[in-house]
């Protein structure tokens, strides 16, 4: 179904077309790259060097690692680097807080082959004032004409807000990914 979608999208020169089948799917890519002209981008659910390999052989455009499950900073730096190799883009996924955004933005400082960085911070979703009340100082992640400047603090550049997270673990964590619905109620996003 992907491939008849592919012709469609094309007059619109997107970025790129996102995970357009499951990562159970990764020996299609091939066959998906060749489909479009469109650059197609994977990797949200690989969680390995190895999981990328046949993926960035297959010709896709952009590695789309998740650093909180693919590792963290050291793999996802490592699969940047064999990317790289195929002259692949990075844009790494963070569909979580600012903790993990601030993580892949220092991959994102780092890494040569760098494109854009996934984030939900400000999207509207009600669900900031949760993600913000962890870090002492939110304007490290100010983004003034689309930019986040380096961070400067030591470590991954933010304070954690200490008293926040032991109060927060008091409650205890629900375990699942955040629940958003459209004003009909119905699902959106995850």
């Amino acid at each position: 179904m992907a491939r008849r979608l592919f012709p469609l999208l094309e007059p619109y020169n997107l970025m790129f077309i996102e995970e357009p089948v499951l990562p159970e799917f990764t020996e299609h890519f091939d066959l998906i790259v060749r489909s479009t002209s469109t650059p197609i981008a994977t990797g949200e659910r690989l969680f390995s060097r190895g999981d990328f390999k046949d993926v960035l052989r297959s010709g896709i455009a952009v590695a789309q690692p998740d650093l909180s499950h693919a590792g963290g900073i050291s793999e996802c730096r490592r699969i940047a680097a064999m990317a790289e190799t195929y002259d692949v883009s990075m844009a790494p996924h963070c569909p979580l807080g600012p903790i993990a955004l601030a993580a892949c933005l220092q991959l994102d400082f780092a890494t040569p082959n760098f494109l854009v960085q996934e984030q939900i911070l400000g999207l509207g979703k009600g669900n900031d004032g949760d993600l913000m009340k962890y870090i002492a100082d939110f304007s490290v992640f100010d983004a003034p004409d689309g930019y986040i400047e380096l961070m400067t603090k030591p470590g991954l550049g933010i304070e954690v807000d200490e008293k926040a997270v032991r109060e927060a673990s008091v409650k205890g964590h629900r375990g699942r990914a955040p629940e958003w619905h459209h004003k009909d109620g119905s699902f959106a996003e995850w």
